[in-house]
């Protein structure tokens, strides 16, 4: 089963559940963490047995001496990635989606292909017996979904996959959800959480994935969150108040599972759940 665990925006507690649920299920589970553009949860879960892999996509550099400008690749191109001009052409490699479609339209074969880092993926072994695949976007690269779909191609089906998607609603997060069999939504009863909660059940609901509602720091705030799931027949999973005990640990970098007396067994009591949701739908 491949579960994401999702948020509508930051600071929800999303990769704190990601990454105890993952070392809850141990060695029966993989952790892919795609929030690839700031991600931590290799500080709860650090390989102790691993390798890194430089991620790399392939974009256009034209030859100037063989070009006629005839613009037929900034036609193709839906990403103005290629744009040419009277004497040059402006190439924009960030844009680029690597689909090669310029090459093919390109008759004086002016366009050849070069490596542009994307970031690093690094996998492994952790203590706890979890497969875990990281990636770190490069510093300055403007698109997360290659590497997200880099990350989530090392997915082993024959685990259950955990995926700590990034928080919002944006491309990336669509990339990390994409196939997926449940979808979590980790927020929490504040008027940003509950503005955020609402955008993101919208996301979950428009690419047609079951799902249901985490409710962290549940006795800190407001109802309408329940309110919200109940009226819109979402299942509230599990509702963690707040404890300073978890604050603790969680600031020193601690697995909740191993810190806090019973925090493993209700994981596998949400992954009971989840499991028992997914086959009944």
């Amino acid at each position: 089963m491949k579960i994401v665990i999702a948020s509508g925006k930051g600071g929800t507690g999303k990769t704190t559940l990601a990454v105890n649920l993952a070392a809850a299920l141990g060695n029966q589970a993989q952790l892919l963490d795609c929030d690839v553009e700031e991600p931590n949860a290799h500080l709860f879960l650090p390989l102790v047995q691993g390798q890194n892999e430089t991620i790399t996509a392939l974009v256009p550099e034209v030859d100037l001496e063989r070009c006629n400008f005839c613009g037929a690749c900034g036609q193709l191109c839906q990403f103005s990635a290629i744009v040419p001009l009277e004497q040059t052409v402006l190439i924009f490699p960030e844009m680029c989606h690597s689909c090669g479609g310029c090459y093919l339209v390109c008759e004086p074969g002016a366009l050849r292909e070069r490596s542009r880092e994307l970031g690093v993926i690094d996998s492994g072994l952790s203590q706890e017996g979890v497969y875990c695949v990281y990636g770190r976007l490069r510093v300055g690269e403007a698109m997360a979904p290659p590497l997200i779909r880099e990350v989530k191609a090392r997915m082993d089906h024959s685990r259950t996959v955990i995926i700590d998607a990034p928080p919002g609603t944006s491309c990336p997060v669509i990339a990390a959800m994409k196939g997926a069999d449940y979808v979590v939504l980790v927020t929490e009863p504040t008027p940003f959480g509950f503005h955020d909660l609402k955008l993101a059940v919208e996301t979950v609901r428009t690419m047609k994935l079951p799902m249901g509602v985490l409710i962290n720091r549940s006795d800190i705030g407001t109802a309408e969150v329940k309110n919200y799931c109940a009226q819109e027949a979402i299942p509230v999973l599990l509702s963690l108040p707040y404890s300073r005990p978890v604050a603790a640990a969680y600031s020193r970098g601690q697995l909740l599972v191993k810190a806090i007396p019973g925090f493993k067994e209700q994981m596998l009591a949400l992954f009971e759940q989840i499991s028992g949701r997914r086959q009944g739908s």
